[in-house]
């Protein structure tokens, strides 16, 4: 992550929110906003592991066409696959073509049906508690912590693939468990509300 930049409306952004337009909007409206709801954690949840070994814009610019895909990352939904919608999103230009995170995105699903408390509260009881200060440079800013770390293994003892400890790392910064918004960037974190199960 690099620094702070001001952008052309004068606001100052981390400096990855102000390189490209679609960017600015993520970073903006979405990026570090506490996300609560299952569905839309298993959907972030999968476009992280979409995005091991690619540019986060190249699954931003496809959202549109994974929400498609995967009907709308509806978690009952996406676990009824079976092999004829392996091979259907095999054959979906509009997403990234990987076998192994296409099956690891519907096991993943199954997974998440198997949790008592659902996929959220699961995720959050791993957001830390507090975090004094925003970090003040991009280099202050971690790729994993033990939070990540034991989120990705209590992940994994569950089924869940694909989902590391840098990888659960930004699922927790992309989804406001974490606020890794520099100091001085313009974007408020709204406040973490309780988790309902």
């Amino acid at each position: 992550m690099t620094d702070l930049v001001i952008g052309a409306d004068g606001r100052a952004r981390c400096g990855w929110g102000a390189s490209t337009p679609d960017y600015a909007t993520y970073h903006d409206e979405e990026w570090g906003q506490p996300v609560r709801g299952d569905d839309a954690l298993y959907e972030r949840l999968t476009l992280e592991a979409f995005q091991s070994g690619l540019s986060w814009l190249t699954i931003l610019r496809k959202r549109p066409a994974f929400r498609a895909a995967f009907d709308q990352f509806d978690i009952a939904t996406v676990a009824g696959y079976g092999p004829a919608e392996v091979t259907r999103l095999m054959g979906d230009v509009g997403i990234v073509r990987n076998r192994a995170k296409i099956e690891a995105a519907i096991a993943n699903a199954r997974a998440a049906l198997e949790l008592p408390d659902g996929l959220a509260a699961l995720l959050w009881s791993y957001a830390p508690e507090s975090r004094p200060a925003r970090p003040g440079s991009g280099a202050d800013v971690p790729a994993l912590t033990p939070e990540s770390t034991a989120l990705a293994k209590a992940l994994k003892k569950r089924g869940f693939r694909f989902v590391g400890p840098t990888t659960a790392y930004a699922l927790m910064q992309a989804t406001g468990m974490v606020d890794d918004h520099l100091a001085g960037c313009h974007v408020i974190r709204a406040a973490a509300q309780p988790v309902m199960g």
